[in-house]
């Protein structure tokens, strides 16, 4: 399956904040096992969907939040220390 298949019927999840999607994303897996143990594979692959969609805006903040703060360009690996 494609993980990055997303739910045509969510709304707009950038309205939603973080924690909300956290909580969202952690119920969700719930479900997914709960179908999962049922052996409901459609039910499974429509929370698959909607996990999915979650993560992507998630993912989409998280990256966001990063580039406002140059992670990257602050983790320093070069081994400075001299003994």
């Amino acid at each position: 399956m494609n993980n990055n298949i997303t739910h045509p019927f969510i709304d707009d999840l950038s309205k939603k904040t973080t924690e909300e999607l956290q909580n969202a994303i952690s119920g969700l897996y719930q479900k997914m096992t709960f179908a999962n143990r049922m052996n409901n594979s459609h039910m499974a692959n429509q929370i698959q969907m909607v996990i999915n969609s979650y993560n992507i805006e998630f993912k989409k903040r998280m990256d966001e939040m990063y580039k406002k703060q140059n992670i990257d360009q602050q983790i320093n690996i070069s081994n400075d220390s001299k003994s």
